[in-house]
Parts: C-alpha cells; sequence; structure tokens
C-alpha cells in the first residue's frame, strides 16, 4: 500500500481533503479516495459523529487508503485518546489559545517521550492486529504515523502563536478564519485585514518553526494561501453535496 497521508505530509507533499459533518455512512472514506482526496476530517465538535461512528469510517478510511482525522469537541483527554486508538490518524483540537492547551494536546496525542498517551495497541489504530513489535519501537512509530492539528482561531492565539508553534509535538497549525473573525470583531469578513493580517502571523510562525500550515475555507480565501500550504482542506460534506443537487436543479429545471 501507498504510504499514508501523514506519512506523504512528513515528506513534504501537499495534501488536500475535506470535513465531513453529516454523512455517518463509511462509504464516504471510499467516495473520497475515488475522488482522488488524500484525507477527511470528522467534524466532532458541530456534527453529531460519535466515537463508534468514526471507527466505523475509520476503517473503510484505512482499507481505503485515505486518511482519516477528526475534530474534537474540546481539549479532552477522554475524545483525544480514544478516537486516536479507535483508528483516527490526526485529531484537532478547536481554540487551542496557548502553549498549555497545546501542551495537553501533545501528551494525550503523543506516546512517550514525547507526550504521556497510554498504551493500548490492540484496536483500530493497528487494524485490530496489535503491536506485533516492542513497545519503544511501537510507539516511535505511531508517532511519526499520527498528527497534532491545533486549530488557531481566536484573538489569543494569535498572540500566543510562537509559543503554540513552538510546542514540541504539534505538527500542523490550522487556521478556522470565521471564528478568529468573530474573536477579531470583524464577524464574517474573511478578508478584512484584522484577519488576513493574523492568517499571516500563523503561516510566518508555522514557517519559523518548521509545522505545517493550514486553513479550511471555501475556494476564494484558499485561493489566497494556497501556495503557502501543505495541508489544504476544503468545503463539508455538506455543501459538496448540496451543490452538486443544486447544479442538477438548474440545469434542468
Amino acid at each position: 500500500m501507498n504510504d499514508t497521508a501523514v506519512e506523504r505530509l512528513r515528506a513534504g507533499e501537499k495534501i488536500v481533503g475535506t470535513m465531513v459533518r453529516m454523512v455517518r455512512n463509511p462509504s464516504i472514506a471510499s467516495i473520497a479516495k475515488f475522488g482522488g482526496l488524500d484525507f477527511i476530517m470528522l467534524d466532532m465538535e458541530h456534527g453529531s459523529y460519535t466515537i463508534e461512528n468514526a471507527e466505523d469510517i475509520a476503517k473503510v478510511a484505512r482499507s481505503s487508503g485515505v486518511g482519516v482525522f477528526a475534530r474534537v469537541p474540546e481539549l479532552a483527554r477522554s475524545y483525544v485518546s480514544r478516537l486516536m486508538d479507535a483508528g483516527i490518524e490526526g485529531i484537532m483540537v478547536p481554540m487551542v489559545n496557548n502553549a498549555d492547551d497545546a501542551a495537553k494536546l501533545v501528551s494525550w496525542a503523543r506516546y512517550a517521550p514525547i507526550g504521556n498517551r497510554g498504551l493500548g495497541s490492540n484496536g483500530g489504530l493497528t487494524d485490530y492486529q496489535g503491536m506485533g513489535k516492542d513497545a519503544v519501537e511501537f510507539m516511535t512509530s505511531q508517532n511519526r504515523k499520527t498528527l497534532t492539528i491545533a486549530q488557531i482561531e481566536t484573538f489569543e492565539a494569535i498572540e500566543n502563536i510562537d509559543a503554540i508553534a513552538s510546542t514540541e509535538g504539534i505538527d500542523v497549525l490550522l487556521v478556522g478564519p470565521n471564528d478568529l473573525s468573530i474573536s477579531l470583531g470583524v464577524p464574517g469578513k474573511l478578508f478584512d485585514p484584522l484577519v488576513q493580517d493574523a492568517i499571516e502571523k500563523v503561516c510566518e510562525a508555522a514557517e519559523r518553526h518548521h509545522k505545517v500550515f493550514s486553513i479550511h475555507s471555501g475556494d476564494a480565501l484558499l485561493d489566497l494561501w494556497k501556495d503557502r500550504m501543505q495541508m489544504v482542506m476544503n468545503s463539508i460534506d455538506i455543501d459538496v453535496i448540496g451543490q452538486g443537487f443544486a447544479s442538477i436543479a438548474k440545469k434542468y429545471k
């Protein structure tokens, strides 16, 4: 099997994916792969997925060769560690505001010596085949094969961006532009200079500290920043399906 999305990202390749908020059928992973996407991100913050739903989708994603990541509802060990044990390959935490938040994410998502993730190897993370090797080798390998993604979407996070970016074990700084615009006092105005300047600060911090820079947005904003992004996340399943339906209606009505 080809390298995973995480491994390709670590090798310097660009990966492209979308957010999945509504579709619970695990076949969504196969469809994403067929469509040429590198990963899907399950939205457990604004969507209604359970850990069981996530594990079912992860099984199909892993067998199909498409990356499977999840945005958790909040910064909590019970979400971070359990989802990774279920086979989720990358965890994104919303509203990571400071170095303490970043350190907690790393602690729960990374095995020693980087973090303090508990070792439970027989499950989705090993495709139910167990460790198959000594513990140190397994933990080192898993740390390379998984991602920690800090979502940057508040004024406080921008103020602390270098501290967040310099946290060992954080892989990706991903801007959430909608909440960022609200926090900056210009709700919904994604192209306001305040928002664009904040995004630039995140991008520069990622470059300084050798982290991956990313944004989750639509085409207009992504087109401005895509050349500086190694990880692109465009749209959500609701919009993709809705736009497809609309195109049929427009053509034939």
